[in-house]
Protein backbone atom coordinates (compact mmCIF):
# COMPACT_ATOMS: atom_id res chain seq x y z
CA UNK A 1 0.00 0.00 0.00
CA UNK A 2 2.91 2.24 -0.67
CA UNK A 3 1.89 2.94 -4.24
CA UNK A 4 0.57 6.39 -5.20
CA UNK A 5 -3.10 6.75 -4.42
CA UNK A 6 -5.65 7.15 -7.18
CA UNK A 7 -9.35 7.89 -7.09
CA UNK A 8 -11.54 5.00 -8.16
CA UNK A 9 -14.72 6.44 -9.63
CA UNK A 10 -17.91 4.61 -10.51
CA UNK A 11 -19.35 6.29 -13.65
CA UNK A 12 -22.85 5.92 -12.18
CA UNK A 13 -21.95 8.42 -9.44
CA UNK A 14 -22.13 12.09 -10.33
CA UNK A 15 -19.64 14.23 -8.45
CA UNK A 16 -20.56 17.69 -7.22
CA UNK A 17 -19.37 20.92 -8.79
CA UNK A 18 -15.97 21.45 -7.09
CA UNK A 19 -16.31 25.22 -7.47
CA UNK A 20 -19.35 25.17 -5.14
CA UNK A 21 -19.14 21.94 -3.15
CA UNK A 22 -17.05 21.42 -0.04
CA UNK A 23 -14.82 18.54 -1.14
CA UNK A 24 -13.60 16.14 1.55
CA UNK A 25 -11.21 13.31 0.65
CA UNK A 26 -10.69 10.27 2.88
CA UNK A 27 -8.76 7.08 2.31
CA UNK A 28 -10.26 3.60 2.27
CA UNK A 29 -8.30 2.79 5.45
CA UNK A 30 -10.07 5.70 7.17
CA UNK A 31 -13.61 4.81 6.15
CA UNK A 32 -13.15 1.04 6.57
CA UNK A 33 -11.11 -0.92 9.09
CA UNK A 34 -8.38 -2.49 6.97
CA UNK A 35 -5.82 -3.08 9.70
CA UNK A 36 -5.75 -6.87 9.29
CA UNK A 37 -5.51 -6.53 5.51
CA UNK A 38 -2.73 -3.95 5.84
CA UNK A 39 -0.81 -6.29 8.14
CA UNK A 40 -1.20 -9.05 5.56
CA UNK A 41 0.14 -6.72 2.87
CA UNK A 42 3.19 -5.83 4.96
CA UNK A 43 3.94 -9.42 5.95
CA UNK A 44 3.14 -11.34 2.74
CA UNK A 45 3.13 -8.78 -0.03
CA UNK A 46 0.83 -7.27 -2.63
CA UNK A 47 -0.12 -10.48 -4.43
CA UNK A 48 -1.28 -12.27 -1.28
CA UNK A 49 -3.16 -9.14 -0.22
CA UNK A 50 -4.94 -8.99 -3.59
CA UNK A 51 -5.83 -12.71 -3.41
CA UNK A 52 -7.24 -12.19 0.10
CA UNK A 53 -9.36 -9.22 -0.98
CA UNK A 54 -10.69 -11.06 -4.03
CA UNK A 55 -11.48 -14.19 -2.00
CA UNK A 56 -13.38 -12.07 0.55
CA UNK A 57 -14.93 -9.59 -1.86
CA UNK A 58 -18.45 -10.39 -0.63
CA UNK A 59 -17.49 -10.09 3.06
CA UNK A 60 -18.14 -6.49 4.23
CA UNK A 61 -15.27 -4.69 5.91
CA UNK A 62 -16.01 -3.25 9.36
CA UNK A 63 -16.46 0.54 9.59
CA UNK A 64 -13.34 2.60 10.22
CA UNK A 65 -12.63 5.78 12.17
CA UNK A 66 -14.02 8.16 9.53
CA UNK A 67 -17.16 6.15 8.73
CA UNK A 68 -19.48 8.01 11.11
CA UNK A 69 -18.10 11.34 9.86
CA UNK A 70 -18.90 10.39 6.25
CA UNK A 71 -22.43 9.30 7.15
CA UNK A 72 -23.06 12.49 9.12
CA UNK A 73 -21.84 14.62 6.19
CA UNK A 74 -24.18 12.75 3.87
CA UNK A 75 -27.00 13.32 6.35
CA UNK A 76 -26.34 17.05 6.04
CA UNK A 77 -26.59 16.75 2.24
CA UNK A 78 -29.86 14.88 2.58
CA UNK A 79 -31.36 17.62 4.75
CA UNK A 80 -30.18 20.32 2.33
CA UNK A 81 -31.69 18.50 -0.66
CA UNK A 82 -34.97 18.09 1.18
CA UNK A 83 -35.30 21.86 1.00
CA UNK A 84 -33.87 22.38 -2.49
CA UNK A 85 -33.13 19.56 -4.93
CA UNK A 86 -31.15 21.96 -7.11
CA UNK A 87 -28.78 22.96 -4.29
CA UNK A 88 -25.12 22.68 -5.26
CA UNK A 89 -23.51 23.85 -2.04
CA UNK A 90 -23.06 20.32 -0.68
CA UNK A 91 -20.41 18.02 0.71
CA UNK A 92 -18.65 16.09 -2.05
CA UNK A 93 -16.89 13.15 -0.43
CA UNK A 94 -14.17 11.33 -2.32
CA UNK A 95 -12.78 8.05 -1.06
CA UNK A 96 -9.22 7.54 -2.27
CA UNK A 97 -7.73 4.10 -2.77
CA UNK A 98 -4.49 2.55 -3.94
CA UNK A 99 -6.19 -0.80 -4.50
CA UNK A 100 -6.18 -2.39 -7.93
CA UNK A 101 -9.61 -2.58 -9.62
CA UNK A 102 -9.71 -6.31 -8.75
CA UNK A 103 -9.01 -5.96 -5.03
CA UNK A 104 -11.04 -2.73 -4.93
CA UNK A 105 -14.25 -4.71 -5.55
CA UNK A 106 -14.40 -5.52 -1.84
CA UNK A 107 -14.33 -1.80 -1.02
CA UNK A 108 -17.21 -1.14 -3.39
CA UNK A 109 -19.20 -4.09 -2.07
CA UNK A 110 -18.62 -2.92 1.51
CA UNK A 111 -19.94 0.52 0.59
CA UNK A 112 -23.02 -1.11 -0.93
CA UNK A 113 -23.53 -3.22 2.18
CA UNK A 114 -23.64 -0.16 4.43
CA UNK A 115 -25.98 1.74 2.14
CA UNK A 116 -23.48 4.28 0.92
CA UNK A 117 -22.77 3.98 -2.79
CA UNK A 118 -21.50 1.38 -5.21
CA UNK A 119 -18.32 3.36 -5.74
CA UNK A 120 -15.45 5.06 -4.00
CA UNK A 121 -17.14 8.39 -4.66
CA UNK A 122 -20.24 8.55 -2.54
CA UNK A 123 -23.75 9.38 -3.68
CA UNK A 124 -26.33 11.12 -1.55
CA UNK A 125 -29.10 8.51 -1.91
CA UNK A 126 -28.00 6.65 1.23
CA UNK A 127 -29.40 5.58 4.56
CA UNK A 128 -28.24 8.52 6.65
CA UNK A 129 -27.84 8.54 10.42
CA UNK A 130 -30.33 10.53 12.48
CA UNK A 131 -27.63 12.61 14.08
CA UNK A 132 -26.13 16.00 13.27
CA UNK A 133 -22.59 16.36 12.02
CA UNK A 134 -20.53 17.45 15.04
CA UNK A 135 -17.18 19.13 14.37
CA UNK A 136 -14.86 20.44 17.09
CA UNK A 137 -12.10 22.96 16.40
CA UNK A 138 -9.22 24.05 18.58
CA UNK A 139 -8.57 27.80 18.50
CA UNK A 140 -4.96 28.95 18.22
CA UNK A 141 -3.01 27.51 15.26
CA UNK A 142 -6.18 25.78 13.99
CA UNK A 143 -9.06 28.23 13.51
CA UNK A 144 -6.89 31.21 14.40
CA UNK A 145 -3.28 32.00 13.56
CA UNK A 146 -0.51 30.94 15.94
CA UNK A 147 0.45 34.51 16.84
CA UNK A 148 -0.56 34.19 20.50
CA UNK A 149 1.01 30.75 20.79
CA UNK A 150 4.29 32.28 19.65
CA UNK A 151 4.02 35.02 22.28
CA UNK A 152 3.29 32.33 24.88
CA UNK A 153 6.40 30.37 23.83
CA UNK A 154 8.57 33.48 24.07
CA UNK A 155 7.08 35.32 27.05
CA UNK A 156 5.05 32.76 28.99
CA UNK A 157 1.42 32.92 30.09
CA UNK A 158 1.59 36.41 31.59
CA UNK A 159 3.09 37.79 28.37
CA UNK A 160 0.39 36.08 26.30
CA UNK A 161 -2.37 37.53 28.51
CA UNK A 162 -0.88 41.03 28.21
CA UNK A 163 -0.66 40.63 24.45
CA UNK A 164 -4.28 39.50 24.19
CA UNK A 165 -5.53 42.41 26.29
CA UNK A 166 -3.57 44.89 24.16
CA UNK A 167 -4.89 43.30 20.95
CA UNK A 168 -8.44 42.67 22.16
CA UNK A 169 -10.05 44.88 19.52
CA UNK A 170 -7.95 43.43 16.68
CA UNK A 171 -9.24 40.21 15.06
CA UNK A 172 -6.78 37.34 15.04
CA UNK A 173 -5.23 36.10 11.83
CA UNK A 174 -6.55 33.13 9.91
CA UNK A 175 -5.55 29.62 10.92
CA UNK A 176 -5.18 26.66 8.55
CA UNK A 177 -8.78 25.44 9.07
CA UNK A 178 -10.49 28.81 8.92
CA UNK A 179 -11.54 28.36 5.27
CA UNK A 180 -13.00 24.91 6.02
CA UNK A 181 -14.89 26.25 9.03
CA UNK A 182 -16.25 29.17 7.00
CA UNK A 183 -17.55 26.85 4.26
CA UNK A 184 -19.09 24.62 6.92
CA UNK A 185 -20.69 27.73 8.40
CA UNK A 186 -22.04 28.72 4.98
CA UNK A 187 -23.80 25.37 4.69
CA UNK A 188 -25.06 25.63 8.27
CA UNK A 189 -26.72 28.98 7.58
CA UNK A 190 -29.17 27.26 5.24
CA UNK A 191 -30.99 26.00 8.32
CA UNK A 192 -32.47 27.49 11.46
CA UNK A 193 -30.44 26.82 14.60
CA UNK A 194 -33.05 24.35 15.84
CA UNK A 195 -33.16 22.32 12.61
CA UNK A 196 -29.52 22.50 11.58
CA UNK A 197 -27.91 19.09 10.86
CA UNK A 198 -24.53 20.62 11.67
CA UNK A 199 -23.17 21.54 15.09
CA UNK A 200 -19.79 23.20 15.52
CA UNK A 201 -17.75 23.70 18.68
CA UNK A 202 -14.70 25.62 19.79
CA UNK A 203 -12.69 23.82 22.48
CA UNK A 204 -9.63 25.89 23.30
CA UNK A 205 -6.99 25.89 26.02
CA UNK A 206 -7.52 29.65 26.39
CA UNK A 207 -8.93 31.12 29.56
CA UNK A 208 -12.37 32.60 29.01
CA UNK A 209 -11.72 35.34 31.55
CA UNK A 210 -8.38 36.57 30.26
CA UNK A 211 -8.20 35.45 26.63
CA UNK A 212 -11.72 34.55 25.56
CA UNK A 213 -12.97 37.97 24.48
CA UNK A 214 -10.64 38.31 21.51
CA UNK A 215 -11.51 34.81 20.28
CA UNK A 216 -15.24 35.57 20.39
CA UNK A 217 -14.77 38.97 18.73
CA UNK A 218 -12.73 37.34 15.97
CA UNK A 219 -15.49 34.82 15.25
CA UNK A 220 -18.02 37.65 15.17
CA UNK A 221 -15.83 39.66 12.79
CA UNK A 222 -15.59 36.66 10.48
CA UNK A 223 -19.34 36.02 10.68
CA UNK A 224 -18.62 32.47 11.83
CA UNK A 225 -21.29 31.12 14.16
CA UNK A 226 -20.21 28.46 16.66
CA UNK A 227 -22.85 26.50 18.58
CA UNK A 228 -20.80 26.15 21.76
CA UNK A 229 -17.43 27.45 22.93
CA UNK A 230 -15.43 25.91 25.77
CA UNK A 231 -12.50 27.84 27.25
CA UNK A 232 -10.61 25.16 29.13
CA UNK A 233 -7.98 27.36 30.85
CA UNK A 234 -5.37 24.66 30.23
CA UNK A 235 -7.49 21.77 31.50
CA UNK A 236 -7.53 18.46 29.56
CA UNK A 237 -9.93 18.43 26.62
CA UNK A 238 -10.73 14.72 26.75
CA UNK A 239 -13.64 14.89 29.24
CA UNK A 240 -15.53 17.60 27.32
CA UNK A 241 -14.89 15.80 24.03
CA UNK A 242 -16.33 12.65 25.57
CA UNK A 243 -19.51 14.62 26.30
CA UNK A 244 -19.74 16.22 22.85
CA UNK A 245 -18.87 12.98 20.99
CA UNK A 246 -17.83 14.78 17.78
CA UNK A 247 -17.39 13.05 14.46
CA UNK A 248 -14.04 14.83 14.11
CA UNK A 249 -11.82 16.97 16.36
CA UNK A 250 -9.06 19.21 14.97
CA UNK A 251 -6.14 20.25 17.20
CA UNK A 252 -2.48 21.21 16.80
CA UNK A 253 -1.38 19.63 20.09
CA UNK A 254 -0.44 15.96 20.02
CA UNK A 255 -1.26 15.66 23.72
CA UNK A 256 -4.81 16.80 22.93
CA UNK A 257 -5.01 14.33 20.04
CA UNK A 258 -3.95 11.59 22.43
CA UNK A 259 -6.54 12.77 24.96
CA UNK A 260 -9.22 12.56 22.26
CA UNK A 261 -8.12 9.06 21.27
CA UNK A 262 -8.23 7.98 24.91
CA UNK A 263 -11.97 8.74 25.01
CA UNK A 264 -12.66 7.26 21.56
CA UNK A 265 -13.03 10.55 19.65
CA UNK A 266 -11.80 10.62 16.00
CA UNK A 267 -9.22 13.37 15.70
CA UNK A 268 -6.98 15.05 13.16
CA UNK A 269 -3.64 16.64 13.97
CA UNK A 270 -3.01 20.10 12.47
CA UNK A 271 0.79 20.54 12.39
CA UNK A 272 2.01 23.83 13.86
CA UNK A 273 3.81 26.26 11.56
CA UNK A 274 6.48 27.19 14.09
Amino acid sequence: MTEPESTVINPDVKQKDPSEALVIAVTTRAIFNLEEEHKLYLEKGKEEYARHQQANQDKPLPPGTAFAFIQAAQYVNEKILESNLAEKDLFDILVLSNNSPESGVRIINSAKHYGVSAALVFQQEVQAPSTPLRVVFDGDAVLFSDETDQVFQEQGLEGAVRYERAMEAVPMGEGPLKAFAMHLGKIRKKFSQEKSPIRTYLVTARSGRDMGVRAIKTLQEWGLAIDEAFFMDGAPKGPILAQIQPHIFFDDGLHNIQGAQDVGVPSAWVPSCY
